[in-house]
C-alpha cells in the first residue's frame, strides 16, 4: 500500500525528502505456507494473490542475500551491512525481527533489489512470521542522476521507544495491513508493537510505519553536517534523499487503486446485509478510522423503492459499524442494530436531505456538543470530538437509501475535497451494488410471500392421525416453485393426504400450483374416490392449457377402517414405516400418467394400514440427484425415515438432514409425514333407526348414555337437541331403508345421521312463524362444524362439538 505525506508537486530539500514507497506485506504460517498476499507484493514480486496462498513462502520470497561476483558478501560500497538472509526468518531459527537485502531476477522485469524486513509473531492464530518488502529502485537518486547518492544502507531495527512519534505510529500501523480484517490486523499489529516499527522519515514533520532504520547519504566530503552532529546514533531513523515524485498524480493513482480494490471486494453476495458489512468493513483502515452504515429501515425490510426524500420521522436501520479502536469501544454509543431517526440540525440529516456528501475536517468540542446535544439520552461526544467527519449518501436512481459515517482519529490527515470525491466516488459504487442488493431481497420476499400465501396451514392434529410438513425453496433464482402438499379434512373422520409437483419453475409454475390446488382441495370435499379425483384433475389440467403437466399423488386415510385408499398420477411413490418393526417399505401402486397427459386411466390401490404406522410424501426434489439413479435416493428416503425420532417435526428433520445435508438442492422440495393413529373401537358407537318418529327419542337415550359412559357430561344436552332434529329430519325425508345413526370420539365429538335420501341437506331461511327447516338453523348456531355429504346409498349429515373441556388422554406415540 502506498502511504505519504500530502501531495506537493515542488522539490524537497535533502533535509526534508518526501515520497511514497509501495509496500509489500506477506504473512507466513507455522507450515511455512503463504496465508497472505498483499497488492503490493503481487506488485513487487509479480505473483498473484491466488497463486501465492498456501505456496511456501521461500519459492516466492527472496530467501538469500545480495552477493557479489565472487559469492561473497556485496563490496561495491554502496550499501554497508546486508544483515542476515530471510530464510532464517522463515526457516523459524531466528526469534527477533530482522532485515536485509537481497536481488531477483524477474523474467521481464531484470534484477530487482529488495529491501526486506521480518517480523516473528506468536499467539493462537496460524500466523507466525511477518514480512514486509520494498523495491530498492524507488529509493535511488533524484531526476536526471542529480543529487545526492545513498552511500550506504544499514538495515536495522528502530525500538518504539528509541524515536518520537510513537503513539501517531502505534495509531497508523495497521493502514500496512490491507484487506485483512480488523481483528486479524489487530492481533498482529499488537505484536509488532512490542518488537518495534519499521520506519521511514519523509520529513522532518511526519514519520510513518514504511520502513525500518535507514543510512544517510554520503557527500563527497563527509556526512552532512545534520549527520554530523548526530554522530554514532545509528538506531535512530534518519532522512533518505528520494528523487522527486508527482506526488498528486500518485495520490490520485492511490485512490483509484483504493477504489478498484473496493470494488472488487463488495458486491460478492446478493444479501443486502453482507453487502453493508462489505462496504462498511473495506473502508477501514485504509481511507477511514471509523465507518457506521445506515440504511432507511424499510429498504433493510426488503419493502420495496422508497417513496419520496426522507424527513425527520425516517428510520434509519445501523447496520454495520467497523473501526480500529479496541474491540467492543463503540458498542453501547452506536450498536448495531439499532433503529433511529437522526435530529434535523445535524450533518447526518443534512447529507441525507440533500443527497451529497457533507465534510466537517475537525469537529471541535462546541460543535461536537451542538450535534450531540440534538439526540436524545445519547452522548457522541467521546465518539466524534476532535475527528474528522465525511458523511457520504447511499443512493440509488437519485433517492437516498442510506448513508456511511467515516471519520479519522486526531493525528491523521483531515479529510480534505480529494477525500470528499474519493468517499462519494465509494458511496456511488456501494450504491449501486446496495440497489442490485435490494432488489433481489424485494423479489425474493415477494416471491416467498406468493409461496408462503399458495401453501396450507396443515394442522397438524387430524382426526386419527397427526400431520407435519417442510417446505425448502429451490437454490434457483426467485426461490419459487410449482410444489406443493395439503391436508383436507373429510367425512366420517378421514383425512385426505395430497403432495404435486407441478413441472417447471418460477412464478408460472407458482400459479399452476395453485390452480391445481384449489382444484383439489375442491373435489376432496365432494368425497370423490382417489382415481376419480384424479381423472377430473387431469380433464381440468388439459382445458386450461397444454402447459400444465404436473404428478399427483391422492391419500385419503380412514382412521376407523384403518385402511389408505391411494391413486398416483406419475409421482414418485410413498413410503410407509410399519410401526411393529419400524421397517420402511416403498408402496408398490399404479403409477399412472402426469396429469394433464390425457387419455390415461388412474387407478384406486387400498393399502391395510394398523395404528401408529407412518406415511411419508414428498416430492422429486428430495431424491433426485443429477447424474444419480432416483433408485439410490429412494432407498435414502427410505433408511432416514424408518429413523426413530421423538416427535414428528423431529422425524422430518432427520429425513431433510439425510437427503438435503448442505441445503444445496436446486428444486424445491414438499415433505409431507403422516402418523396413523387411528380410532379404537372404545371410541366408536353405531346404532341403527328405523323409519318411525318414535326413533328420535330412542337416538336422544343412546346419546346420553354413550356420552356418559364417555365422561362426558356437559356435551349431553347440546348433543341430544342437534341429534334429535337431525333423525327427526332424516325419517321425515327417508324412504326405505334404516337410519344411521354414528358417534366418534377424538379431540372433538362427531355425530352422524345416515338416510337414503341423495338430495343434501340445505341450510333455509326462516322466520318465526315457519314450522320446518329450523333443525339445521339450530344444528349450525350449535355445533363447531357442520357438514353434509352424499355416500353411495344417500347422504349424511353431521356435526362436530369441541371437547376442549375434556381433552382426550393420548398416549406416548413415540
Amino acid at each position: 500500500m502506498d502511504l505519504g505525506v500530502p501531495p506537493q508537486r515542488t522539490p524537497q530539500p535533502r533535509d526534508t525528502a518526501a515520497g511514497r514507497v509501495p509496500l509489500a506485506v506477506v504473512v507466513v504460517d507455522t507450515d511455512g505456507l503463504v496465508s497472505h498476499w498483499s497488492t503490493g507484493a503481487r506488485k513487487l514480486f509479480g505473483v498473484a494473490r491466488e497463486e501465492a496462498v498456501g505456496c511456501p513462502a521461500g519459492e516466492l520470497l527472496p530467501v538469500a542475500g545480495v552477493l557479489s561476483p565472487s559469492g561473497g558478501a556485496s563490496t561495491d560500497g554502496v550499501y554497508a551491512d546486508q544483515g542476515p538472509a530471510l530464510d532464517t526468518s522463515l526457516s523459524g531459527d531466528s526469534a527477533y525481527p530482522a532485515a536485509g537485502r537481497a536481488r531477483l531476477d524477474e523474467p521481464g522485469r531484470g534484477r530487482i533489489e529488495v529491501l526486506w524486513w521480518a517480523y516473528p509473531l506468536v499467539g493462537p492464530g496460524p500466523e507466525r512470521l511477518l514480512v514486509l518488502a520494498a523495491d530498492c529502485a524507488r529509493l535511488g537518486g533524484t531526476e536526471g542522476g542529480e543529487g545526492p547518492e545513498v552511500r550506504t544502507i544499514a538495515p536495522g531495527f528502530a525500538a518504539h521507544t528509541d524515536f518520537p512519534g510513537y503513539p501517531e505510529l502505534s495509531a497508523r500501523l495497521p493502514e500496512i495491513l490491507p484487506n485483512m480484517s480488523v481483528q486479524e490486523a489487530t492481533r498482529i499489529v499488537a505484536q509488532v508493537l512490542e518488537l518495534g516499527y519499521p520506519v521511514l522519515e519523509f520529513s522532518h514533520h511526519d514519520r510513518i510505519p514504511v520502513t525500518p532504520d535507514w543510512g544517510v547519504p554520503k557527500r563527497a566530503g563527509g556526512l552532512p553536517a545534520q549527520e554530523e552532529r548526530r554522530g554514532d546514533e545509528a538506531a535512530a531513523p534518519r532522512a533518505v534523499p528520494r528523487p522527486e515524485l508527482d506526488l498528486e498524480y500518485a495520490a490520485v493513482r492511490e485512490r483509484l487503486e483504493f477504489l478498484n480494490e473496493v470494488s472488487g471486494r463488495i458486491g460478492t453476495s446478493l444479501d443486502l446485509e453482507r453487502t453493508i458489512r462489505e462496504v462498511t468493513s473495506a473502508a477501514v483502515p485504509r481511507f477511514t478510522d471509523f465507518a457506521g452504515t445506515h440504511l432507511r429501515a424499510a429498504v433493510l425490510a426488503g419493502e420495496g423503492f422508497p417513496d419520496g426524500p426522507p424527513d425527520v420521522t425516517t428510520i434509519w436501520h445501523r447496520v454495520w459499524v467497523e473501526h480500529n479502536d479496541e474491540p467492543g469501544r463503540w458498542d453501547d454509543t452506536v450498536p448495531v442494530g439499532e433503529s433511529i431517526a437522526f435530529p434535523e440540525h445535524t450533518p447526518f440529516f443534512q447529507c441525507m436531505v440533500t443527497g451529497e456528501p457533507v465534510i466537517v475536517p475537525y469537529v471541535s468540542e462546541e460543535l461536537s456538543n451542538r450535534i450531540s446535544g440534538e439526540f436524545e439520552k445519547r452522548d457522541l461526544r467521546p465518539l466524534i470530538t476532535h475527528r474528522s467527519l465525511l458523511i457520504v449518501p447511499l443512493k440509488a436512481r437519485d433517492v437516498v437509501l442510506g448513508f456511511m459515517v467515516l471519520m479519522r482519529r486526531p493525528g491523521r490527515e483531515p479529510f480534505d475535497d480529494m477525500d470528499r470525491t474519493t468517499g462519494a466516488e465509494l458511496a456511488a459504487r456501494a450504491g449501486l451494488v446496495l440497489d442490485n442488493a435490494r432488489m433481489y431481497t424485494y423479489q425474493e420476499n415477494v416471491a416467498e410471500t406468493l409461496q408462503d400465501s399458495m401453501l396450507p396451514n396443515v394442522e397438524p392434529r387430524m382426526a386419527g392421525c397427526d400431520i407435519a410438513t417442510r417446505y425448502l425453496p429451490g437454490t434457483r433464482l426467485g426461490r419459487i416453485g410449482g410444489d406443493w402438499f395439503d391436508s383436507v379434512k373429510l367425512p366420517g373422520s378421514r383425512t385426505a393426504l395430497v403432495v404435486g409437483d407441478v413441472m417447471g419453475h418460477g412464478l408460472n409454475s407458482a400459479a399452476m400450483m395453485g390452480q391445481l390446488r384449489t382444484a383439489v382441495l375442491t373435489m376432496a370435499t365432494m368425497e370423490l374416490p382417489p382415481a376419480q379425483l384424479l381423472r377430473n384433475l387431469d380433464d381440468l389440467a388439459q382445458r386450461l392449457g397444454e402447459q400444465y403437466l404436473a404428478t399427483c399423488l391422492y391419500a385419503v386415510y380412514d382412521p376407523i377402517g384403518n385402511e389408505l385408499q391411494i391413486a398416483n398420477a406419475g409421482h414418485i411413490p410413498p413410503v410407509l414405516v410399519r410401526a411393529e418393526d419400524g421397517r420402511a417399505e416403498l408402496l408398490d401402486l399404479p403409477t399412472g400418467a402426469p396429469i394433464g397427459v390425457g387419455g390415461v386411466a388412474f387407478e384406486t390401490a387400498t393399502v391395510p394400514v394398523r395404528p401408529g404406522d407412518r406415511l411419508v410424501l414428498c416430492t422429486d426434489g428430495l431424491v433426485e440427484v443429477r447424474g444419480q439413479d432416483i433408485g439410490a435416493g429412494l432407498a435414502a428416503l427410505c433408511a432416514s425415515a424408518a429413523h426413530p425420532a421423538a416427535s414428528m417435526d423431529d422425524a422430518c428433520d432427520t429425513i431433510i438432514r439425510a437427503l438435503n445435508p448442505r441445503g444445496g438442492r436446486k428444486d424445491d422440495v414438499a415433505l409431507l409425514m403422516a402418523r396413523l393413529n387411528g380410532i379404537g373401537d372404545d371410541d366408536v358407537a353405531e346404532w341403527q333407526l328405523a323409519l318411525d318418529p318414535r326413533e328420535v327419542s330412542r337416538a336422544r337415550r343412546l346419546v346420553r348414555g354413550k356420552l356418559l359412559d364417555w365422561e362426558l357430561p356437559d356435551a349431553v344436552e347440546t348433543a341430544e337437541l342437534m341429534v334429535s332434529e337431525l333423525v327427526t329430519n332424516a325419517v321425515k325425508h327417508g324412504r326405505t331403508h334404516h337410519i344411521g345413526l354414528r358417534l366418534v370420539r377424538t379431540d372433538a365429538l362427531l355425530c352422524e345421521v345416515s338416510d337414503d335420501e341423495p338430495a343434501p341437506a340445505s341450510l333455509l331461511g326462516v322466520t318465526e312463524s315457519d314450522e320446518c327447516g329450523r333443525g339445521l338453523v339450530v344444528v349450525s348456531s350449535l355445533a363447531r362444524e357442520w357438514g353434509t355429504s352424499g355416500t353411495a346409498r344417500g347422504k349424511t349429515v353431521w356435526f362436530e362439538l369441541a371437547l376442549s373441556r375434556f381433552p382426550r388422554p393420548r398416549a406416548n406415540s413415540w
